[in-house]
């Protein structure tokens, strides 16, 4: 049977469905922002090393907030996070 009698049309099938942003999703430019706020704390204290609990108080984030700016910027090779799990700035490329 083909798509078009199964209520689809070609470019149904070639493109992907959008997806409603959650509602913890933050506008871009706030996010961003907050990326780069981060970043700089982490740079202004090079040997700096947090847990998440202690982020959170320093920073001054929600605690989902904080977990995904932190699992953003190891994701992106900018902080490192040993096996205690403290978050710390990377000085040499991964």
């Amino acid at each position: 049977m083909s798509p078009s009698r199964l209520g689809f049309c070609k470019v149904d099938l070639l493109m992907p469905r959008w997806i409603q942003r959650s509602g913890e999703r933050l506008p871009d430019g706030l996010w961003q922002s907050t990326l780069t706020r981060v970043r700089s704390e982490f740079d202004e204290m090079p040997s700096m090393r947090l847990t998440p609990n202690q982020a959170r108080v320093l920073l001054g984030l929600p605690g989902w907030l904080c977990d995904w700016v932190l699992t953003r910027l190891h994701e992106e090779g900018f902080l490192a996070c040993n096996g205690d799990g403290l978050y710390a700035r990377r000085t040499s490329t991964p």
